[in-house]
C-alpha cells in the first residue's frame, strides 16, 4: 500500500496559504501605518507562490508505504504499525501518532479520510 502525494492537493494548499499570507502581509502593513497595503497582498503571493515553485519537485517525491507491518516514510522514518496510537486528518494531511508520542505526517493526500481510514485498519489488524 503506497500513499504518494497529490499535486492537486499541493497546489490547493499553497493557494490557501498564499491566501493567508496576503491577508496577514495586508493586514501587518495596515498595523504599521504603511499607505501601501496593497503590497502586502502582493509580497504574500509571491512568497508563498516561489516557496511552491521551489518545493514541488522535493514534495512530489515523498511517498509513505505500508510493508511488512512497518509504515516507512522519508528520511528512513519507520512506524510500526502497532505503535500507531492515532490517525487524523488535518486539511490535506495525515497526522500518524504513535503510542510514544513520535508526530509523523503524510503530506498532500488527495483523499486524506481514505488514507487514514486505510492506516487505521492496517494498524488494527496489525499483530502487537
Amino acid at each position: 500500500m503506497e500513499f504518494p502525494p497529490n499535486r492537486s492537493a499541493y497546489i490547493r494548499a499553497h493557494a490557501w496559504m498564499a491566501a493567508f499570507a496576503m491577508v496577514a502581509g495586508m493586514a501587518i502593513l495596515w498595523a504599521l501605518g504603511n499607505p501601501h497595503v496593497w503590497t502586502g497582498a502582493i509580497g504574500g503571493l509571491a512568497a508563498i507562490s516561489l516557496r511552491g515553485w521551489y518545493m514541488m519537485s522535493e514534495e512530489m517525491a515523498v511517498v509513505w508505504r505500508v510493508s511488512d507491518g512497518t509504515l516507512t516514510g522519508p528520511a528512513e522514518h519507520r512506524v510500526p504499525l502497532a505503535q500507531i496510537a492515532v490517525v487524523k486528518t488535518l486539511g490535506p494531511y495525515v497526522q500518524v501518532i504513535t503510542k510514544g508520542g513520535d508526530k509523523h505526517l503524510i503530506k498532500y493526500q488527495a483523499s486524506p479520510e481514505t488514507t487514514a481510514s486505510a492506516l487505521k485498519l492496517a494498524s488494527e489488524r496489525s499483530p502487537a
